[in-house]
């Protein structure tokens, strides 16, 4: 019988994922504690990231520590692992939580010494963790309390429980989203999902600001994901937002661009109906007008509805390429002067978050606070931003 330090930390990792699934959200600290202690660690406390990606915060309660000015959010921000020594001499591993692409926050392991084996396990409890997670918060409050740092609107409540996750993807192609402001959202909305081959991706812009504005993006977001799954491609899918709108709410519409990325050859398709055209990035420059096409109509628009088939565009990219979805919200916003933000300082900032080399969520997140801290966090519309990512392996020989 095998009864090495190696073999017993395997059977301890596989019994605390065996008990993780069925322990109680608010269990979930003192249950990766215990096996923590029974590991040779010290302790480890979970942090969750909040909404805006600003800060990150404990579980337990205590105080949240910045994304920006703390080593844990390094760990978040670079998805690497840091170490640090506090005052008492104890090391303390700082790992990121993530669930595929999507980032959730980090966890922070005390320990007295971090060997390779003690490094495993780390990176093991955080993958246990970041799967119990994702799979506990569509059913507990705890850890979406955690991840909020101001009441939400009724319009935001009913359209946030529609979204799916901020990034979805796999080794060749990424989608990653944000919305502002994020606690009074009203008629934006985004929706990113994977198949075998293709990366689908759609951005929304109800009309208004309100309760009726999120109702219609729900509507469209439900229409679309109707579509998409009953396998029907991008005119289908926007002819079945364009019928739903007009059998349930016929006097709302909504702009937006239904697109699909074939993940092998990098071939991007879309409708665009009446939104801001899509931005092409190539080697951290937006290439002007690369993805500019006439536009449809805005989706669910009395009279069209019927009509000639909505046209389709399609580009190849070249690996590496991003292409970026926004919303007006993003341009139209009026500076602290009463100007507005502009086409031009919204593509400065995109070269600003990208050129640094950062992965894509990482590049997005700092793209939006770049917008937010030009608007002194003020933002009149709701501002959505989509990444789109195409990351090919190397050809095979």
């Amino acid at each position: 019988m095998n009864n090495s330090p190696t073999s017993e930390g395997e059977r301890l990792l596989h019994g605390f994922m065996a008990e993780v699934h069925a322990t109680a959200p608010t269990d979930i600290p003192a249950l990766v504690n215990k096996y923590a202690g029974l590991l040779g660690l010290r302790r480890v406390e979970i942090y969750i990231v909040d909404l805006q990606q600003q800060c990150l915060s404990p579980l337990s309660g205590e105080a949240p520590l910045r994304v920006d000015a703390s080593l844990a959010g390094s760990a978040f921000r670079s998805l690497a692992l840091r170490v640090e020594t506090t005052d008492t001499e104890t090391l303390v591993a700082w790992l990121p939580l993530v669930d595929g692409v999507e980032r959730l926050g980090v966890i922070g392991v005390q320990a007295d010494a971090l060997d390779r084996t003690a490094l495993e396990r780390c990176r093991s409890l955080a993958s246990v963790l970041a799967m119990a997670i994702t799979s506990k918060r569509a059913f507990s409050d705890r850890f979406v309390q955690r991840a909020r740092t101001e009441t939400m609107t009724l319009p935001a409540e009913m359209v946030r429980a529609l979204l799916p996750p901020r990034a979805v993807g796999e080794e060749r192609a990424l989608s990653t989203a944000v919305l502002e402001p994020a606690y009074e959202l009203g008629g934006d909305a985004f929706d990113h999902s994977l198949t075998e081959s293709t990366l689908h991706a759609v951005i929304l812009d109800a009309m208004g600001h309100n309760l009726a504005s999120g109702m219609t993006s729900a509507l469209a977001m439900a229409g679309c994901r109707s579509a998409r799954r009953k396998g029907s491609g991008l005119r289908e899918l926007v002819k079945t937002v364009d019928d739903v709108l007009a059998e349930w709410l016929p006097d709302q519409f909504c702009t937006g661009i239904a697109a699909q990325l074939d993940m092998s050859s990098g071939i991007l398709s879309w409708i665009n109906c009446g939104h801001p055209p899509p931005l092409l990035i190539r080697n951290n420059r937006v290439l002007d007008n690369a993805l500019a096409r006439p536009s449809e109509p805005p989706m669910g628009t009395p009279g069209v509805i019927g009509e000639a088939e909505r046209v389709l565009h399609e580009v190849p990219l070249e690996p590496g390429d991003r292409v970026l979805l926004y919303t007006d919200g993003v341009t139209e916003a009026r500076m602290a002067d009463g100007s507005q933000f502009g086409l031009n300082r919204f593509t400065t900032s995109v070269i600003r978050a990208t050129a640094a080399g950062e992965p894509a969520s990482e590049a997005l997140r700092q793209l939006i606070h770049n917008i937010r801290e030009y608007q002194h966090d003020r933002l009149s519309d709701d501002a959505t931003i989509m990444m789109l990512e195409w990351r090919p392996g190397p050809p095979s020989a």
